[in-house]
């Protein structure tokens, strides 16, 4: 049977924000899940307005913990063990988590979740659909891990397994269990090329060489458990590890971790950097930030220095960064809020929005299908009928992939 014909929507941008670019009337065609079209030319149209790119969240415990419930029921740590990379936050998501909810009526559609910072390895960091009606079809990308370094991790030592409590006690913890994996990994190679030596001098066909080496490949990776799987697939540059991090000096020791062991890592909150030059050490490392959450109560002595003139040292520094909520510790559907102090210090509405949009999105590996509002995108994009920035606005339209999540017609 033929396919049934698709409906196109066309949404007129009176104004679009759009890459930290702003552009005026433009028509926007979606077709299925996606942008088909954007041109100057005139057409009728379905909705009108101001429009953005939907948000993005590229750090969050939405579904995790969850509102409404009790905080013994919360999912975000599992106290087993330090180290645990093989745990995964989706496992731990209700849909019926009511945050869900504000999160859409406010623009934000994609969560990266992860577990929280209670351990030092947490587990996996998936990057979610907040409209998803259940976790089965919630997962967007399988981004990479989750650690944490400073107060977090040391101050667990209730919680069951090794449990160090100085910084200097996990951190060696932490380095040990790296060594330990690529000395076995750096062992089991020397075992993989003797054997492929010995299978060399045979008089074998190619067919037959070529199947002893696939089964001394096999081989040697059922050597390795899946832990250490998720370890090396860390250390071998394959997965980003978004990293927990607040005080001067533990950004110091993520960037003594990412030059020894040449991990692909962003650092996560940096409240409590209060230093220009310190934001610039991770901007000439390369090591993107993810900033926030901003405006929360400073609860632990590693946010003493957490000012919120600090997004101005951010912004002076050109290190590449986006803006978090953390949720629940402020609220997923808040992360437009966080921008007014980037605002304050002369960041321009395009860029601002650009950077919970394009920029959180490039930051949680979606950048290349979520974000913009281009031909050949995803149709997650809002209209506005106000300036998204100002304080009353909210959107009128919310569509996820090209269906439309929210609806208020106002053209």
């Amino acid at each position: 049977m033929p396919k049934p014909v698709q409906k196109e929507i066309v949404v007129h941008a009176k104004t679009l924000f759009s890459g930290g670019r702003v552009l005026s009337d433009r028509w926007i065609v979606v077709k299925g899940d996606s942008i088909v079209e954007i041109s100057a030319k005139k057409r009728p149209s379905d909705y009108a307005g101001i429009v953005t790119p939907a948000f993005v969240d590229p750090h969050s415990h939405i579904g995790m913990f969850r509102a409404g419930e009790p905080g013994d029921e919360q999912e975000g740590n599992d106290i087993t063990h330090q180290i645990q990379p093989l745990c995964d936050p989706i496992r731990s998501i209700y849909f019926d988590d009511l945050a869900f909810v504000d999160s859409i009526d406010f623009g934000v559609l994609y969560s990266c979740i992860m577990p929280g910072s209670g351990n030092l390895f947490g587990g996996r960091s998936k990057v979610i659909r907040n409209f998803a009606s259940h976790v089965g079809e919630c997962e967007f990308l399988d981004y990479g891990y989750k650690m944490a370094l400073g107060w977090n991790p040391r101050s667990t030592g209730g919680w069951k397994g090794d449990r160090p409590n100085t910084r200097m006690g996990i951190y060696a913890m932490l380095e040990k269990r790296f060594d330990e994996v690529l000395a076995k990994e750096a062992k089991s190679k020397v075992a993989f090329e003797r054997k492929e030596l010995e299978l060399a001098r045979k008089k074998v066909s190619k067919k037959e060489a070529a199947e002893e080496q696939s089964l001394l490949a096999r081989e040697r990776k059922l050597e390795f458990s899946p832990e250490e799987l998720a370890i090396l697939e860390l250390l071998k540059g394959k997965k980003p590890v978004k990293v927990h991090v607040h005080k001067e000096d533990d950004v110091h020791y993520l960037i003594h971790l990412c030059k020894k062991y040449k991990i692909r890592a962003s650092a996560e909150h940096c409240g409590d950097v209060f230093h220009r030059e310190v934001f610039d050490s991770l901007r000439d490392n390369e090591i993107p930030v993810v900033f926030g959450p901003l405006g929360s109560h400073a609860y632990k002595t590693e946010l003493r220095h957490a000012f919120y003139q600090n997004a101005k040292l951010v912004i002076e520094s050109g290190v590449t960064f986006g803006l978090m909520t953390d949720h629940p510790v402020i609220h997923s559907s808040l992360l437009r809020d966080s921008l007014r102090y980037f605002l304050m210090y002369g960041m321009s509405t395009e860029e601002a929005l650009h950077v919970i949009s394009g920029r959180n999105a490039e930051l949680v590996g979606i950048g290349g299908t979520i974000g913009r509002v281009e031909k050949g995108m995803l149709a997650s994009l809002l209209v506005w009928d106000i300036n998204p920035l100002h304080l009353g606005a909210y959107p009128r339209m919310v569509m996820g992939e090209g269906k439309v999540l929210r609806e208020q017609r106002f053209v």
